[in-house]
């Protein structure tokens, strides 16, 4: 990622492209696919089972998430500016995955024990610092992390539904 950061920059400088640089933190919202690997759907989809959420390691690492019109809106006001050095996009609110389990563990309304095992934990802590993207665009980030899990959870329930609904009718067509 630094790597194309700095040929970005090169082209920019030497050739007078016009280039923006945005570093995006884990967004997620509605359309996440259920497996695709990240933690958001994964939590969501165990809660939707009843089974324990899956945590790797002790839990205690931590993360920021980015609701994706937040995402969306920071590119497009960055896109629309003439600043070119590198900006991080993201909420600056740090949470660690015990707490994100917890969080989705409320939205589902229910008590899911969180089931720690051994697996890739990543880097224990990762955050958006805001302090350029306020200054260069006058905004940050504007959903919260509950609202933004909510209208997440919600969206992939209907879908799970929706699937399972249509797998009935297929099955009771034959």
């Amino acid at each position: 990622k630094r790597f194309q950061e700095s040929i970005t920059m090169a082209y920019h400088t030497f050739h007078g492209v016009e280039t923006r640089i945005v570093r995006i933190f884990n967004t997620y919202g509605p359309r996440m696919r259920l497996n695709d690997g990240r933690v958001i759907p994964a939590f969501i989809g165990q809660a939707l089972r009843g089974e324990d959420l899956t945590i790797f390691g002790d839990g205690l690492q931590t993360r920021s998430f980015c609701y994706i019109t937040d995402c969306v809106e920071g590119i497009y006001r960055l896109m629309r500016s003439d600043f070119h050095e590198p900006l991080n996009l993201g909420q600056d609110r740090m949470v660690s995955i015990n707490e994100l389990a917890d969080m989705v563990a409320k939205i589902a309304g229910y008590e899911i024990d969180k089931k720690h095992i051994d697996g890739p934990q990543g880097v224990r802590g990762r955050n958006s610092d805001n302090t350029q993207l306020r200054e260069v665009l006058g905004w940050e980030p504007q959903v919260s992390l509950e609202e933004g899990l909510a209208v997440t959870y919600k969206w992939i329930e209907e879908q799970v539904i929706a699937a399972n609904s249509n797998q009935a009718s297929a099955a009771a067509d034959v």
